[in-house]
């Protein structure tokens, strides 16, 4: 019997191991939530622009590096919604106060967790709440959930925080192309389908209302798709003849069919590689 139960003991550790340690949260200033195996991984080096080169967003820029800077000294904060048009500098911006956060000395840390692991998301928190001396960002990029989704209720737990409270150290910002997390065409079955149409809808629309900071993100016109790209020529340098420039940036934005911070970018990309410049 003493056996048997040994080998049922030792069979339960191998498949529920003991939980990781945390993580070195001095090694660097962001790290990504992986579930398989499950732990934090660290980023040398984030892929990011400088504040200073998101333009076209001016009012959010400001709502959201005052909310992150506030936060990151230790006081309270609102988790944030960043939504709207694609292209336009949602992830951009919320990776670039970060930045900024970091270059002031502060102790903030950068977590990115994708929409498929936020059932884990009470095992990560643990984790954070574990390091006081640290306050963190959880950074989810381009939520949006369906119909039959049940994710949306491991978010609503760090948005709300349950019995326990989310961590104090611990704010959630996401960005989304959708204000309300789901497709309007869902909104409205929800509304004629459900037995009770108006529970249905609340139930996944009352999630965005959860988030204290809505800051949207709306189409450019060409006038700010040109300023954009004039800024990026100012930053590193690149001079070229007025007409010659907007002659080409119209072109580019032409046969992409459409016009954003990410295609004024691509286009300066292109541009910067054929005079010889590196970004």
């Amino acid at each position: 019997m003493t056996e048997d139960l040994t080998r049922i003991a030792e069979a339960l550790e191998r498949m529920s191991p003991p939980p990781r340690p945390a993580p070195d949260f001095d090694a660097s200033t962001a790290f990504v939530w992986r579930t398989d195996p499950e732990g934090l991984v660290p980023v040398p080096d984030v892929d990011r622009q400088d504040l200073d080169l998101l333009l076209g967003i001016d009012g959010a820029k400001r709502t959201l590096l005052a909310n992150t800077l506030q936060f990151a000294r230790g006081h309270a904060a609102n988790n944030a919604l960043l939504w709207g048009a694609r292209g336009m500098g949602k992830s951009s911006l919320v990776k670039a106060v970060h930045a900024r956060a970091v270059a002031e000395n502060l102790p903030l840390v950068l977590v990115e967790i994708a929409r498929e692991d936020l059932a884990s998301v009470g095992r990560l928190l643990s984790l954070l709440a574990a390091a006081p001396d640290k306050r963190f960002v959880l950074f989810s990029d381009d939520l949006s959930f369906s119909h039959d989704d049940t994710q949306y209720k491991s978010l609503k737990a760090v948005l709300d925080g349950g019995i326990s409270g989310r961590p104090s150290n611990v704010i959630l910002y996401a960005t989304s192309n959708r204000r309300h997390l789901m497709p309007r065409d869902m909104i409205e079955n929800e509304r004629s389908s459900a037995i009770h149409p108006a529970e249905a809808v609340e139930e996944k629309v009352s999630l965005s209302d959860r988030f204290g900071l809505w800051l949207g993100f709306h189409p450019c016109d060409q006038d700010q798709f040109l300023s954009m790209i004039d800024g990026y020529c100012a930053a590193y340098g690149l001079r070229i003849a007025a007409d010659d420039l907007r002659a080409q940036a119209i072109e580019w934005q032409a046969t992409r069919g459409s016009r954003s911070g990410r295609v004024a970018w691509q286009f300066f990309t292109d541009l910067a590689g054929r005079h010889g410049i590196a970004l």
